[in-house]
C-alpha cells in the first residue's frame, strides 16, 4: 500500500503539463509492471473482461519457461557431457560455474546452473537494451510503453546460440526492436516479428559465429555434429544412429537454448490453449501447412 500511494503522490509530475512529462512512458513501465492499470479499455464498443494485453503477454512469456528452464538444462548437459575431465570453463563464466556448482553430467543441479550462468546474461542483456529502445521511442513519441516486448525478449535469448557474445545479443535485440518494429510505426504496424528480425540479422551479420558445429554447445574448442547437419550428410538413418527419437522429443540435442525440446515447447502451447490465448483452429492450420508445404 505505501508504494501504490508514493506512485500516486508522483504520477501528476508524469501527466501532460507537469514536470516530467516527456517521462511518462518510463513511470507506465513500472507502475503497469507492478499494478493492473486504472483503465484497460478506451473504444465505446468492446467486451469487459478481466484480462488485458498486460495479461495476455505474460501468460505467454510464462508459457515459454518449460522451453527456458529445460533449455538451461540441457545447455549444461550438452557441455558437462563432452568436457573433458579437469577442464575448466576460463573467465567469470567458470568462476560463477564453480562457485555453486561442479560439472557432473548425472547432477541436475550442475547442468542447470552451468546452462543458467550461460543463459541468464543473454537475457538480461537483451531485456535491458530491448526495453531501453522501447522506452527511448515511447518518450519520443508519446505513448505508453508495450508490454509485447516481454515475449519479444524471451523468444529472441531463447533462439541464441549458448556461447553467443553479449555484444551480439544487444546488436541483434537492438535490429530486432529498432528496424524491424519501431521504424514502421511500432506495436501493430510492424510485418516482421522483431525477435526472428533480430535472430535473421545475427545470422547474415556473423554467419562463421552463428552457424556450423561449434556454436551449440558453450565448451572452448568443442565442434561436433548437429542433428540437421548430420541428415544433411547421412540421411535420416544416420540421425538415429546418434540419436533416439525419444532423445529428440525431449530434447536432450545440441542446439539453441530453447529450441530442442519439442515436450517443454508442446507443454508451453497447453497453456495457451487452455487459456484461450491461442486458437486450436489457428495452430491446427498452421501445422497442417508446415506438414504438407514439403510433400506438395
Amino acid at each position: 500500500m505505501g508504494l501504490r500511494k508514493m506512485l500516486d503522490n508522483v504520477e501528476h509530475h508524469f501527466q501532460e503539463g507537469g514536470r516530467f512529462q516527456k517521462w511518462f512512458a518510463l513511470y507506465e513501465v513500472f507502475d503497469t509492471f507492478l499494478y493492473a492499470p486504472n483503465s484497460v479499455t478506451k473504444s465505446t464498443a468492446h467486451v469487459r473482461d478481466g484480462i488485458d494485453l498486460k495479461r495476455i503477454m505474460i501468460t505467454v512469456w510464462f508459457a515459454t519457461f518449460p522451453a527456458m528452464f529445460y533449455g538451461m538444462y540441457n545447455l549444461g548437459f550438452q557441455a558437462n557431457s563432452v568436457m573433458p575431465e579437469g577442464q575448466m570453463v576460463e573467465g567469470w563464466h567458470g568462476w560463477l560455474i564453480g562457485l555453486l556448482a561442479g560439472d557432473d553430467a548425472t547432477s541436475i543441479w550442475d547442468c542447470f546452473w552451468y546452462g543458467a550462468v550461460f543463459f541468464l546474461p543473454i537475457y538480461i542483456v537483451t531485456f535491458v537494451v530491448g526495453i531501453s529502445w522501447e522506452i527511448l521511442f515511447a518518450i519520443k513519441r508519446g505513448h505508453e510503453v508495450n508490454e509485447g516486448f516481454f515475449v519479444t525478449s524471451i523468444l529472441f535469448a531463447l533462439s541464441c546460440p549458448p556461447d553467443i557474445p553479449l555484444w551480439q545479443v544487444a546488436l541483434g535485440i537492438s535490429f530486432g526492436v529498432v528496424v524491424g518494429k519501431e521504424v514502421f510505426g511500432g506495436t501493430g504496424k510492424n510485418f516482421l516479428n522483431p525477435a526472428l528480425a533480430g535472430r535473421a540479422f545475427l545470422y547474415f551479420a556473423y554467419p562463421a559465429q552463428m552457424s556450423g558445429d561449434a556454436v551449440w554447445v558453450a565448451v572452448d574448442g568443442y565442434t561436433g555434429a548437429t542433428p540437421l547437419s548430420v541428415v544433411a550428410s547421412g540421411g535420416m538413418d544416420a540421425l538415429t544412429q546418434t540419436w533416439t527419437w525419444t532423445q529428440a522429443f525431449l530434447g536432450s540435442i545440441p542446439g539453441s537454448i530453447g529450441e530442442t525440446s519439442t515436450l517443454a515447447i508442446l507443454l508451453g502451447m497447453v497453456l495457451l490453449l487452455v487459456t484461450r490465448i491461442a486458437s486450436w483452429r489457428i495452430i491446427s492450420v498452421c501445422f497442417s501447412a508446415w506438414w504438407l508445404s514439403p510433400r506438395c
